[in-house]
């Protein structure tokens, strides 16, 4: 099962308010805030589809780039023992931290439905 949608290589996620009985999203990875809703599944997916559309030609109309740009950086915060824990391995296998986080991180992203049951 999944709980959000793709089009165009983009990523809405899909929540529900039971107070207003609608469903609503918003688009991933892009460098503004655009939410979308329907009261239906349906309907959902069409305002999904339309809201990137319409973002896209937004951008390419005012010659902006849409995608949110990533620097190739975040922090992580893990506990002590399992930093140590990490270390050691990255020691034990000739690599330095990051290059171990890297593939760890590789790995899960090639192998994201065996590994993010």
């Amino acid at each position: 099962m999944k709980n959000y949608l793709e089009y165009k290589q983009y990523i809405g996620t899909v929540e529900f308010s039971a107070d207003d009985k609608v469903f609503f999203g918003k688009i991933q990875g892009i460098n503004d805030l655009i939410l979308f809703e329907g009261e239906s599944v349906s309907e959902l997916e069409n305002n999904f589809q339309e809201s990137v559309d319409d973002y896209l030609q937004t951008c390419k109309e005012i010659k902006k780039e849409p995608n949110k740009t990533f620097k190739g950086n975040f922090n992580v915060r893990v506990n002590k023992k399992t930093h140590k824990k990490l270390f050691m391995l990255a020691a034990k296998k000739g690599l330095n931290l990051n290059q171990l986080i890297n593939k760890a991180l590789d790995f899960t992203v090639d192998n994201e439905e065996t590994v993010l049951k």
